[in-house]
């Protein structure tokens, strides 16, 4: 069994921050459940490029709004209670509007390995 408290993994090196997000790896690869699991807050008024290669994301929106651009694609608008899913490939911008931050919890397989190193090359144990 596992217990944390997300206050608990934002004070140790699962905390992750740049100038426009900060990311609490709640669960990681060795961790061993294959996937990760993160409280992820896009910070209000910024734009974040992501590309995550070869990972399946799912995303719950919990506070907050923006939107989701997928690039040479389609934006979305996002508000509490919207659910996106990026297939591999999907290379986007998420945008925190200006009201508040946006707070997210996302799910990756495969597992994110630490602060900010990717197992581009992994498996999909969940899809296998």
């Amino acid at each position: 069994m596992i217990v944390r408290t997300l206050e608990e993994c934002r004070n140790s090196e699962r905390r992750v921050a740049s100038k426009t997000w900060e990311s609490v790896r709640m669960l990681l690869k060795d961790d061993q459940m294959g996937f990760s699991f993160h409280i992820t807050t896009i910070f209000k008024g910024t734009e974040t490029h992501i590309h995550y290669k070869n990972h399946l994301e799912s995303v719950y929106c919990m506070s907050g709004e923006g939107e989701i651009e997928v690039v040479g694609g389609e934006t979305y608008p996002i508000k509490p209670g919207t659910l996106y899913i990026l297939d591999k490939h999907d290379e986007h911008f998420l945008r925190a509007y200006e009201g508040a931050d946006m707070v997210m919890a996302c799910v990756f397989n495969p597992p994110i390995t630490g602060q900010e190193v990717h197992d581009e090359n992994g498996v999909y144990p969940l899809v296998d």
